[in-house]
């Protein structure tokens, strides 16, 4: 499959973004989310004084992003993990601090154009979705094995799905007569499933099912939930995070993590706030910023990416 066309999201004002921490004595900056490593390649060939850590829990996206990178030698070191391993990571290699993280959620571009590995809903293929395809459970499974009560709950809360239990009624009815295994007779069970009026918005009426489906496959959004916070932590005193994200709840998530660390803990009406309430971070981008119309123009799969970058102001007291 060819890197060329592999175009990564809002790519320039990502190393913008951490530029500013990026400039000191050989600062560390870890890509916790690898993929074909257009990121990664930038930061190097950009800050020729980083030494880059790199993550990804897909085997095939480090082998070819290794190939990519070659060319960096010592400077890039990859790492086979899930990116709230990232404390485990850094452990490992001796790094106590860090200058700059990037985090960029989407699927990867391989993974959604690999027929085999079922993420797309245009093209059928095996019901598979697992980013790391050495463990855990696949979407066929959740699909055939889950309760339907469980089901319902996995459409609403991470594909937003307002005709989950609709959905769900026909995968169960399905499912008894013959279990899934390949996605286009899911595909073709949602549209037989939803009314006429929820077909004709917001694109392919599987996307949201076959989103929520990836999420629970892969436990993207508690993996995430403990990545944030574990990227912060490891964030020397100046040092700066970019987060994008492509779809609410991932962004909401990023934001909470991001306002908490903003707020002063103190309680009301101190004269003087001490040392230890002080905020941990400051916000750098005002909301979400998104990507420009010529960016989407040049690459659709930016038009849903949100971005949040912050700046660790100061360390922890205990």
């Amino acid at each position: 499959m060819s890197q060329s066309r592999h175009v990564p999201v809002m790519l320039q004002r990502c190393l913008d973004l951490l530029a500013p921490a990026l400039e000191g004595p050989e600062p560390v900056v870890v890509d916790c989310t690898l993929g074909l490593g257009g990121h990664s390649e930038a930061l190097l060939e950009r800050f020729p004084g980083i030494r880059l850590v790199a993550l990804d829990r897909d085997k095939e996206a480090l082998r070819l992003s290794g190939e990519r990178l070659a060319p960096y030698g010592e400077r890039a070191t990859l790492v086979h993990a899930v990116y709230d391993e990232l404390p485990e990571v850094l452990h490992k290699l001796g790094i106590a601090r860090v200058q700059g993280v990037l985090f960029d959620l989407g699927v990867s571009s391989m993974q959604l154009d690999e027929a085999d590995r079922g993420f797309a809903y245009a093209q059928d293929a095996p019901l598979d979705m697992r980013m790391d395809q050495t463990s855990g459970v696949s979407a066929a499974e959740v699909l055939n094995t889950y309760p339907p009560g469980e089901l319902v709950r996995i459409l609403r809360a991470y594909g937003e799905e307002k005709q989950a239990k609709r959905i769900v009624s026909a995968i169960v009815r399905e499912r008894e007569k013959e279990p899934f295994s390949n996605s286009a007779r899911l595909v073709e069970l949602i549209r037989d499933a939803l009314p006429q009026a929820a077909k004709r918005t917001g694109g392919n009426p599987a996307k949201r099912t076959f989103q929520a489906l990836r999420i629970e496959v892969n436990g993207e959004l508690a993996v995430l939930e403990r990545a944030i916070p574990a990227a912060v932590k490891a964030l020397d005193v100046g040092g700066r995070i970019a987060v994008l994200s492509y779809h609410s709840l991932e962004d909401r998530l990023v934001k909470q993590v991001f306002a908490a660390g903003a707020a002063t803990t103190a309680p009301p009406g101190l004269p003087v706030v001490p040392e230890r309430y002080q905020p941990r971070l400051k916000l750098l981008t005002r909301g979400a910023e998104l990507p420009t119309e010529e960016e989407i123009a040049e690459n659709r799969r930016a038009a849903p990416a949100r971005l949040r970058g912050a700046q660790r102001i100061r360390v922890d007291v205990e």
